[in-house]
């Protein structure tokens, strides 16, 4: 195990699953901050996988998950957002 997995780890067990419970739970604005987190720490852990295992080429993996964060959060705010 060397330390970009070590880092996935960290990332994965102290990061994602405290804010995935936040993205489901409380209100809409709750979820959103929890849903904009845990879709930075899973393009941060996916990027740090991708160190680890030493393959450039799986770097499209987190960077397509980052730009679909963003379209995410576009969506979820206008879906929940007030009716005019």
């Amino acid at each position: 195990m060397n330390v970009w997995l070590l880092a996935v780890a960290v990332l994965i067990g102290l990061g994602l699953i405290p804010t995935l419970w936040l993205a489901s739970t409380g209100d809409v604005a709750r979820r959103l901050v929890g849903f904009q987190l845990s879709s930075a720490l899973a393009v941060l852990a996916l990027t740090a996988f991708c160190q680890a295992v030493n393959q450039p080429s799986y770097l499209i993996v987190p960077l397509t998950l980052a730009v679909m964060g963003v379209a995410g959060t576009f969506v979820f705010t206008r879906l929940l957002g007030p009716r005019a």
